[in-house]
């Protein structure tokens, strides 16, 4: 009898002993000849050499499924364990599975042609209105990144310009007060990083969320970096942010330069950049438009409606259409 461990730290415990240890369970009366038990991402099998080494070999199989899709079924199980190729998931155009198996792909043109800029350029803008999906597709193509161990690290960014001086009055401290200005980017890596999984990978800091502020004086080497609502940096913050890329990195900038939150004294950072950046060579750029919105479907009437009234009401505004924040 000899005692082999086989560790499993690359995938999360629960997704791959499944709920109530049914997975494991499964396992178990696969290999009925083995005492097999199990510690967070530690499995220690007892048995014959033969049997216990392709236990090991298995157990390795079961953990790359497990990281390509993000989930582990039965039917994977069964078919690993007896030598069978598991089925395949649906992979065209699938940039990664998220939670429980989900494909997360590109839902139109628009999404799909950033999937490709992301490819070709190290500096990549997303434009357009809310809804169309342009940072969850930015978040998906990071976490892919990262999983196919091209980067080390993923760097989320916001710039937190709706707290303005009431960053002071809210409870808690400095990581309670930014939070909710970061909880969309939270929002999208739960969908695609098992709970488990992506609190290890926020404690060793292999996934960072920080606002804007926080970038200055660090240059970002083997990451992927997005930055999202970048409409509301001014022209010496995304100036800031734009020059922390490193070797082997890559930026995704999204925003809305219809939906500017700063005062109108102030030039978007944003909208200086897409001149500045025009002709740039490795710089790529999508523009985004309301037929691309992929929520509800009252979104796009939303959008639409009040384009139709802020240009009935543009004559009222004449007057500041030329505001310098805005030029």
């Amino acid at each position: 009898m000899i005692e082999r461990i086989v560790i499993i730290d690359t995938v999360d415990p629960l997704t791959f002993y499944g709920v109530n240890n049914a997975n494991l369970q499964l396992v178990k009366n696969l290999f009925p000849k083995l005492r097999v038990s199990a510690r967070g991402s530690v499995i220690r099998v007892i048995g014959e050499d033969s049997e216990t080494a392709d236990f090991e070999k298995k157990m390795k199989e079961l953990v790359a499924y497990a990281e390509r899709y993000n989930t582990l079924t039965e039917d994977a199980i069964i078919s690993v364990i007896k030598g069978d190729a598991p089925q395949e998931l649906k992979r065209d155009g699938v940039i990664i599975y998220g939670i429980n198996g989900k494909p997360i792909q590109a839902r139109n043109a628009n999404q799909e042609a950033l999937v490709e800029a992301f490819g070709d350029n190290a500096l990549t803008f997303a434009l357009g209105p809310a809804g169309t999906g342009k940072t969850y597709i930015a978040i998906a193509l990071a976490v892919r990144a990262l999983k196919n161990r091209e980067v080390r690290k993923i760097i989320l960014s916001r710039p937190a310009v709706e707290a303005g001086e009431k960053l002071g009055f809210l409870p808690g401290d400095m990581k309670d007060k930014i939070d909710p200005y970061l909880q969309p980017l939270y929002d999208a890596l739960e969908d695609m990083i098992p709970a488990l999984k992506l609190k290890e990978y926020m404690e060793t800091k292999v996934i960072q969320i920080a606002p804007l502020a926080f970038m200055r004086g660090r240059t970002l080497n083997d990451a992927v970096i997005v930055l999202d609502e970048a409409q509301n940096t001014t022209t010496h913050q995304l100036k800031m942010f734009l020059t922390r890329l490193g070797q082997n990195a890559k930026m995704i900038v999204t925003g809305d330069t219809s939906q500017i939150d700063l005062p109108r004294s102030t030039q978007s950072g944003l909208v200086q950049a897409l001149r500045v950046l025009r002709d740039v060579k490795g710089v790529g750029r999508i523009e985004f438009t309301k037929q691309d919105i992929v929520r509800h479907h009252l979104v796009q009437r939303i959008v639409e409606a009040y384009e139709r009234f802020e240009k009935a009401d543009a004559p009222d505004a004449a007057p500041d259409s030329t505001a310098p924040g805005q030029a």
